[in-house]
């Protein structure tokens, strides 16, 4: 019967995730496609001006955009079942391959400012919980409300005012100097500015919920017990309070990547860093259909199911949740 309602809640889970799939790539293909624009200027440049009529129309023609949109979108999406997700309008080549040269530096740029996001914001949590009501806890909470109001796009700005600009320490854009490419130190000293807005824009956000989350358990029942039998607040603090919020720390986690995400792609296009953001921008700039129709699909499917991740683990730690999702279950199999 466990088995049977497991089947049953992940089936709703994947159901879910293919409907949300489905809506969001009509979604993305249609309101790119009635957008104002011209995607033959992405793929022509400036011939397009000179085209005739019959030019245009076989152009047009070339590239399947004479089609009504339902029909586009049909072909569309049955050459993506099949792997095939069309070419670049502005690098004349498959989408997939203009991806691939700059996943790898979001994924640098992302990955390792979520790391430095949460292990900074749990050791912020815990220090400002732990001195909770001290100088050293209003310093920090005022400090971190400061810099997480400051918008990323404003913030790096700043940033490269002051130490590209004024100080000349570090270079403004781009994720290595030309012909240094496999120069670790030289694409360190890119990533420093960039992340710095990254983490800077993100961490006291993360640090606070943390914060709040240990100082309700701070409060619980269990933790006045502990102390009434004399055990010291720090050691309540940290082997009691600290290990029942890690459950609700995971699913803060989880939920909060596209949170990150999109920040990064932020921080990318003001920093001209060749990522995912970057090249997510100049599509919908340029009207590379197929460019942004994938990469709205990969960005969309990570949130899609970091909020299913996030869901799942909020549901294992609340009984409440637990509850309701077997009471849904239980009413599926009666149907």
């Amino acid at each position: 019967m466990k088995s049977r309602n497991r089947v049953l809640y992940y089936g709703k889970k994947a159901a879910a995730f293919l409907a949300s799939v489905l809506l969001l790539s009509v979604l993305v293909f249609y309101i790119s496609r009635l957008a104002p624009g011209d995607p033959l200027v992405s793929y022509y440049g400036d011939r397009v001006e000179k085209m005739t009529p019959e030019e245009r129309a076989w152009a047009e023609e070339k590239l399947g955009l004479n089609d009504p949109i339902s029909v586009q979108y049909i072909r569309w999406a049955g050459n993506a079942l099949h792997g095939d997700f069309g070419i670049s309008y502005k690098y004349k080549m498959d989408v997939t391959r203009v991806i691939e040269g700059r996943i790898g530096n979001t994924l640098v740029l992302g990955g390792i400012g979520f790391l430095l996001i949460f292990t900074l914001a749990l050791l912020l949590g815990i220090l400002c919980a732990w001195k909770e009501d001290t100088w050293l806890d209003r310093i920090i909470c005022k400090v971190g409300t400061i810099t997480g109001c400051i918008p990323e796009f404003w913030l790096s700005l700043l940033l490269i005012l002051v130490f590209s600009m004024q100080l000349k320490w570090l270079p403004s854009s781009g994720a290595y100097s030309v012909g240094k490419q496999a120069d670790f130190s030289d694409r360190v000293c890119h990533l420093i500015l960039p992340m710095t807005v990254v983490v800077l824009s993100h961490l006291w956000y993360y640090a606070y919920m943390i914060r709040n989350k240990i100082l309700d358990e701070v409060r619980e029942e269990y933790v006045l017990l502990a102390r009434a039998k004399g055990l010291k607040r720090k050691t309540v603090l940290f082997r009691h309070c600290l290990r029942n919020t890690i459950p609700s720390y995971l699913g803060i986690m989880a939920i909060s990547v596209p949170h990150v995400l999109g920040g990064t792609y932020i921080v990318e296009t003001v920093f001209s860093y060749p990522g995912i953001g970057t090249l997510a921008y100049e599509s919908a700039r340029y009207k590379d259909y197929n460019l942004l129709m994938l990469l709205c699909l990969m960005s969309g499917i990570v949130v899609i199911l970091c909020n299913m991740a996030a869901q799942i683990i909020n549901e294992r730690i609340d009984p409440r949740m637990r509850e309701k999702e077997a009471a849904e279950t239980s009413e599926v199999m009666m149907l």
